[in-house]
């Protein structure tokens, strides 16, 4: 090779290096955080939280009200809601007292909490569990679920089981029939299966009554397009919903006078229900507090309104890595944002760091749920005590893991909500 020729492609493959080379992408808080680092550095437990923006959960409480198409009910999903008092602020800012609950003590404690809602289940239960959610009521709850309770059932083989406990037990179980409207996570999956639970429930009108069903589609918009379109994907998910309802009526004439309830969406993929829709009554929580896994076209409008305040214990300049090899010190080199190490209290959560900007979870150290590592550059100024944020991928599971949720509003602490209980063996 000539020196000259050499030389130029030495010096395009520096020019190219020097392309990819990280730009300084970090900086201070930023006026929606700076004032909860200074609340939770000051007035804090000085511990890692989890804070619910009241502010934004009403906002978000129009949009869905807003989304909803006419005549439709809107129904809350526990599990993404998972406290008590959460819920009530949903509940007072939609207007609704539909809750959809997935697990034995969530129903206990909402029958408890608040008896004169009405419960769904939202997948099907060991029988066992039914069961269990019996025994704990009290007598005294004010919660009749004869009359307010819809049991989820997937086959003629769990609704035996059902009736079996409905006999033991002297109660009259309303049944909702989960059906697969194209999801493939169970229930039926095809109309003329429903022959035969409606025969079941007809034969004992005294320990059992069909209340409806529920087909959830979050499988809409989650195959490529050049597999198949949202909308299309949409319409089959509807057309197999309506086909389960015209065998109902065809099969069972007279339930058409009944107040059935046909559930189905999901935060999703709610909005894309409209005047079509069989659906009666749509059900959804996540897209209220808006984790990560959220970010869809579908929910562009909604705003995040559940974060992680975690405090810095150490505040440390430079990056250095365990072993005999300066590694840290080449790569913090060769990024600015890799020049000042933050060790937080707690993480491995399932969160992406979102304040103060350029933050990064240090993978190469390894992950730690009682000081995780963090870097960034030397503008993000935090020192020991301030916070480093983090959005939720998810809302079920995260907001179960801080004890009680602070409820912040214009930067103050409002109440403390408590999560739901987990059970015992939980």
């Amino acid at each position: 090779m000539k020196r000259r020729t050499f030389l130029l492609a030495l010096g395009g493959g520096l020019a190219a290096a020097w392309w990819l080379k990280p730009g300084d992408q970090g900086g201070p808080h930023g006026a929606y955080f700076q004032p909860y680092n200074t609340l939770f550095r000051d007035s804090g437990p000085g511990r890692p939280l989890l804070f619910i923006d009241r502010q934004r959960l009403a906002a978000n409480c129009r949009r869905l009200q807003q989304a909803l198409p006419p005549g439709r009910a809107y129904r809350i999903v526990a599990k993404s809601l998972p406290s008590v008092p959460l819920i009530r602020e949903v509940m007072a800012q939609t207007g609704t007292d539909r809750v959809m609950v997935f697990h034995q003590p969530f129903i206990n404690a909402m029958a408890e909490a608040e008896p004169g809602c009405d419960l769904l289940l939202g997948k099907p239960m060991p029988v066992r569990a039914a069961a269990r959610f019996y025994e704990e009521l009290p007598e005294d709850a004010g919660f009749d679920p004869d009359r307010q309770l819809q049991w989820l059932i997937d086959s003629d083989a769990r609704l035996q089981e059902y009736l079996e406990m409905a006999r033991r037990l002297g109660r009259r179980l309303r049944i909702n029939v989960e059906i697969d409207v194209g999801l493939h996570r169970g229930g039926l999956t095809e109309p003329r299966q429903l022959d035969a639970l409606l025969e079941r429930i007809a034969a004992h009108p005294r320990h059992l009554a069909f209340a409806g069903f529920m087909g959830y589609d979050a499988h809409v918009g989650k195959l490529p397009d050049l597999v198949e379109s949202r909308d299309t994907s949409l319409r089959k998910a509807q057309a197999v919903y309506q086909s389960f309802i015209d065998r109902l009526y065809q099969v069972a004439p007279e339930l058409r006078e009944q107040p059935l309830t046909f559930n189905g969406a999901g935060s999703p993929t709610f909005t894309l229900h409209g005047d079509e829709t069989p659906l009666n009554e749509l059900a959804a929580g996540s897209c209220l507090v808006k984790p990560s896994d959220f970010d869809v076209p579908s929910l562009k409008d909604f705003e995040p309104a559940a974060f992680i305040a975690a405090p810095v214990l150490k505040a440390l300049d430079g990056l250095t890595l365990p072993g005999p090899l300066p590694l840290g010190d080449a790569w913090a080199l060769w990024d600015p944002n890799r020049r000042r190490t933050y060790f937080i209290y707690g993480g491995y959560w399932k969160a992406e760091p979102v304040s103060p900007p350029g933050i990064r979870r240090n993978d190469l150290y390894g992950a730690s749920t009682n000081q995780m590592m963090h870097n960034g550059s030397p503008a993000t100024e935090l020192l020991p005590g301030d916070q480093l944020f983090f959005r939720p991928t998810q809302s079920e599971f995260v907001l179960l893991q801080f004890g009680d949720l602070a409820a912040v509003s214009e930067h103050r602490i409002q109440a403390w909500w408590p999560p739901l209980p987990q059970g015992e063996g939980a």
